[in-house]
Formats: structure tokens, C-alpha cells, sequence
């Protein structure tokens, strides 16, 4: 048996195992692969009934930590009609070996079929002994909130403290301050040093912004963002990041674009990857579509997809779909 029938394909999320021809009374475990901070695994075993277990793989961390995992997984047929068992949504449950997640599946399978395991969250126990925290939402406000110079910043935006620039957007305006504008953004710091409106009116407009999105912006350039309102306005956020030449704004959208990727979302993550030239994001959707074979799942919205996305893109995503079908 070649190694390629123990590997598991991954996502930031998203784990798929694709087994072919197990026979009666055969037990087989998946290589490690990494969701998170863990090595996991998948294992089938086949008697009168289909077995599946999902584990993380032993360890220092496992031991000392471990995973609280929330997922959905599914069993898929490769072959005809792929049709699907899942199993209900398993919620907050604590992994730390091989018995603690199995799934008996009386439904005879035949041929091949694909493991699907859709993680939609990880917790870890907290340190203080307080609620498990997810791993996916910390360190982003924790690293640009916990020094006094940030707080005070942040004040000086909150309660408009000496305010000398006023942002007009689609709906209200906000007051902010040039030089920390003009630190932030290369853009923001041309206008204020030539002689633009912008300098003679201490104005900016901004009309493709809304309030909440705009005040969202003001929050990550003068470091005070929650993580829940970033993850809101994080496409917002991306086309300001791009429109005003703010590196690391682009960044932090760019890789959480990256984590949470679903059927419900891809088809515009893939379009706004293709418009703002996020090649990682592009390639992971299209990856998502079509070696994991969500294309199946949404041909309605893939179909909608077709009469309206730009032509480069689909012709990318149809050039994957041909090698895909090369390779299976």
C-alpha cells in the first residue's frame, strides 16, 4: 500500500482522509497531521461495523494540554451521487486518546470514501484555572493592548483628545488625530505633506467606508481592535489595508481569511483574494473547492460563481478541477 494512503490532506481547519478498499476486519491509522497547536490522527477499523476515532497524537502537550475541540465530521463517498453521513456536531469535548472520540457507523460503505473533519474551534485549559480560551483568538488584542503608551493612544481616540482631523464616511464622521494617521500610512502621510485638500481642510473622505467600519480601521491603527470586531470588518478592513498601503493591516486579514474558510464563505474569499492578489488565501480556496471537493456542496452559488466572477479566475479554478480529475 503506497504511502499516499495514510495521508491526511489539511487546512488551517479543515482535515481529509481518503481511503480506498478497506476490507473486512482491517484496522488502519492516518500519518500525524497538525490542526493547531497538535499532531492528530484518524483511524478506521472495519468489522461488522465501520469504526472511526479521531485522537491527538501522544505527547508532552496532550499530557499537559489537552485539546478541547468542537467539530463536524463526515463520512463521504468518493464515487457516484457522494453521499454523506455525518455525525451531530460535537461541541467543547476534551481529546486525549484513542477512546475518546469514536463513531460506529452501522451504514455498509463500499469503494472509496473520504474522512472529513471540519474543526470549528480549539480551547485550551487556561492558565489562571479560569474558562478554556480558543487558540484561534488569542494573541491578537493581547499583543498591541498591554502597554500603557498603547492604552493612552487609544484614549486619545476614544475620548477625542485634541482631535485635529476629521474622516467623512458613507454615514457620520470621526475625529482622529494626523500624526498618528501619517505614522500608520504611508497614503495618510502624502496627503498631509503636499498641498492637498486633505491639508487645507483637515479633512478626509472617505465615501466607500461605513461608520463601523471606519471606526473599526481607527481601532488596529491606534492599536485598541477587539478581536471580535476585527473578525466583523475584516474584508473592510482589507480594502483599507490595500487602499492606504498598511502592510500589516493587509497581513492580519490576509491569515485570518485563511482560518476559517467554509462553504458558506469561500466563493467570495476566493473573489477578494483574486481582486487584492492574496495568492496564499486564492490557492487555499481553490484547494477547498476542488481537492476537498466542496465545489459539490454549493453548485447553486459555484453556478452563480460562473456568470459573474472574472474570467482569469474561473479559467484558474477549472484548471485545478482538470487536474484534480487526472489525479484520481
Amino acid at each position: 500500500m503506497s504511502d499516499s494512503a495514510y495521508r491526511v490532506e489539511t487546512t488551517p481547519r479543515l482535515a481529509q482522509w481518503r481511503i480506498e478498499n478497506l476490507a473486512s476486519c482491517t484496522y488502519r491509522k492516518s500519518d500525524p497531521f497538525k490542526i493547531g497547536k497538535w499532531n492528530w490522527h484518524l483511524s478506521v477499523e472495519k468489522n461488522r461495523v465501520l469504526f472511526v476515532k479521531l485522537f491527538p497524537e501522544i505527547s508532552n502537550l496532550t499530557r499537559d494540554n489537552p485539546p478541547i475541540a468542537s467539530f463536524i465530521i463526515r463520512v463521504v463517498s468518493s464515487v457516484g451521487d457522494r453521499r454523506a453521513i455525518i455525525h451531530p456536531e460535537i461541541k467543547d469535548k476534551v481529546l486525549k486518546n484513542n477512546e475518546d472520540f469514536v463513531w460506529a457507523i452501522e451504514v455498509p460503505l463500499t469503494g472509496k470514501f473520504i474522512i472529513d473533519v471540519e474543526f470549528l474551534d480549539l480551547k485550551t485549559a487556561s492558565p489562571s484555572s479560569g474558562e478554556p480560551c480558543s487558540i484561534w483568538a488569542e494573541g491578537f488584542t493581547q499583543q498591541r493592548s498591554n502597554a500603557n503608551a498603547i492604552e493612552c493612544l487609544g484614549r486619545m481616540l476614544t475620548e477625542g483628545i485634541h482631535t485635529d482631523i476629521t474622516i467623512n464616511v458613507s454615514d457620520g464622521s470621526i475625529g482622529a488625530h494626523r500624526a498618528v494617521l501619517a505614522a500608520r500610512s504611508p497614503v495618510f502621510r502624502s496627503m498631509f505633506s503636499h498641498n492637498l485638500q486633505e491639508k487645507e481642510l483637515s479633512t478626509i473622505n472617505i465615501s466607500d467606508m461605513s461608520l463601523d467600519s471606519c471606526q473599526t480601521f481607527l481601532n488596529y491603527l491606534y492599536g485598541i481592535i477587539k478581536h471580535e470586531e476585527f473578525l466583523m470588518h475584516r474584508l473592510a478592513l482589507l480594502r483599507a489595508a490595500d487602499k492606504y498601503d498598511i502592510s500589516d493591516l493587509r497581513d492580519a486579514c490576509h491569515e485570518s481569511l485563511l482560518e476559517d474558510i467554509d462553504t458558506k464563505n469561500v466563493l467570495e474569499r476566493l473573489q477578494n483574494a483574486s481582486l487584492y492578489q492574496l495568492m496564499k488565501l486564492k490557492m487555499t480556496c481553490i484547494r477547498y473547492l476542488v481537492k476537498f471537493g466542496k465545489i459539490y456542496e454549493i453548485r447553486d452559488d459555484f453556478n452563480t460563481f460562473l456568470h459573474n466572477a472574472d474570467r482569469d479566475l474561473i479559467a484558474e479554478v477549472f484548471h485545478e478541477v482538470l487536474d484534480a480529475w487526472k489525479g484520481f
